[in-house]
């Protein structure tokens, strides 16, 4: 039996996934509404298209050079997060009318009275009144998310504790950039305003944690040249998150070393002096969970990364998805900073990731047995599909070691 394409796939489902919501939406906008028959035709073509739009669109993106495509993608993405917002206002209007109704019901039921029916221009009024509000609603969260995601990433700043660094590397900081996704919609200007953000820092280390790209290197490298202008004292370190594996990975990483940027592929270096009676402790970085998971309570590439490693030394490991956080802290990792998970990214869609993720944004303590390490989660520094950030502002976080 032929195989189905991974990417037909992932087309399918999103046909069926917008073609639901786009037909929600005509229900309760158009439908409801009682709007008149042409009005009714028109908004209703107009959706049909939309929703074949989403997925037919991610074909046509996929496949042309991103210069030819830029704004059409930039428009394409940009109603996949103000449908899901109109969707999601649209849900939670019908959860209100269904509670007020219910309401209603228990106290007809409570006095004795029978429920009185709504007359159908009190119905179309109520429709067009949660349609009204819905759409004012997710209008103006669509415009404080577009604000979110294409204004300046803030800067971040994370202490952390680790109880075995040495302190005379108390202070040291370490700059943090992930999930940037340079690609179809974030291109030369965000990549260059970041570069000259995360210099701003004067960290000691930059790390890149993870999906960098969306795209191939000739797509690309006009973007990512600028990367080459990032510098801190003890190094700049970049580890593969999943999109990597989708946009060439073996090119990228020899493209980042061009730039001056070590990648760290399941193995562990030291920062700080490294002479025989210098302060300095260990970093480690493995490649994404998606190439390199454990099995069986095992992570070979974290068990490559640490092979022979003092465990009286202050470790932090570098990992994409903020996975594998109970064997990293059994093995001795005192701080995992991983992204991935853009801290959900538009609201409430952050309520289905933390639901997936224990870790999902922000600074957390793990505790195995008598040890414990920390986890810090990067909400991202770009953002992935829709030019969209609600409750999760990008970052490039100034994480701030201590001694114990």
């Amino acid at each position: 039996m032929a195989r189905i394409p991974a990417f037909a796939i992932f087309l399918a489902v999103m046909l069926a996934a917008f073609g639901g919501m786009h037909f929600y939406m005509w229900a309760r906008l158009v439908r409801d509404t009682g709007l008149p028959d042409v009005w009714r035709r028109i908004l209703g073509g107009a959706l049909v298209l939309a929703a074949l739009a989403v997925p037919l669109g991610l074909v046509v993106v996929r496949r042309l050079p991103f210069r030819s495509t830029r704004i059409f993608a930039a428009a394409l993405f940009t109603w996949m997060g103000v449908a899901f917002l109109v969707f999601t206002a649209l849900v939670a209007a019908d959860l209100a009318r269904l509670l007020w109704a219910s309401g209603q019901w228990l106290f007809a039921l409570a006095s004795g009275r029978s429920a009185m029916p709504i007359e159908p221009a009190r119905r179309v009024f109520l429709a067009r009144t949660l349609a009204g509000g819905a759409a004012l609603l997710a209008g103006g969260a669509s415009a404080a998310a577009l604000e979110g995601a294409l204004g300046d990433p803030r800067v971040n700043e994370v202490p952390v504790k680790l109880e075995r660094l040495p302190r005379a590397l108390s202070g040291f900081t370490i700059a943090q950039i992930s999930d940037l996704h340079v690609g179809p919609t974030i291109g030369e200007r965000h990549v260059r305003r970041v570069v000259d953000l995360t210099n701003g820092l004067r960290a000691d280390a930059i790390v890149i944690t993870g999906d960098l790209v969306d795209g191939s290197v000739a797509e690309l490298r006009r973007a990512t040249e600028h990367l080459a202008r990032l510098h801190a004292p003890h190094g700049v370190f970049f580890v593969t998150g999943n999109h990597e594996y989708y946009s060439g990975a073996a090119a990228w990483l020899e493209e980042l070393r061009r730039y001056g940027v070590r990648p760290l592929r399941n193995e562990r270096l030291v920062l700080g002096d490294s002479g025989p009676a210098g302060a300095s402790f260990d970093l480690a970085g493995v490649d994404d969970w998606s190439v390199a998971r454990g099995h069986d309570g095992r992570w070979p590439a974290l068990e490559r990364a640490l092979a022979g490693r003092e465990p009286d030394r202050s470790l932090v490991l570098l990992a994409h998805q903020p996975r594998g956080v109970a064997e990293a802290v059994r093995s001795g990792v005192e701080l995992q900073l991983s992204g991935h998970t853009h801290g959900g990214q538009v609201f409430p869609w952050n309520l289905v990731v933390a639901a997936v993720y224990p870790y999902s944004k922000g600074l957390y303590r793990h505790r195995e047995g008598q040890v414990a390490g920390h986890v810090y989660v990067s909400c991202g520094t770009g953002y992935w599909g829709p030019p969209m950030r609600l409750g999760a502002p990008a970052e490039v976080a100034k994480i701030v070691l201590t001694g114990g």
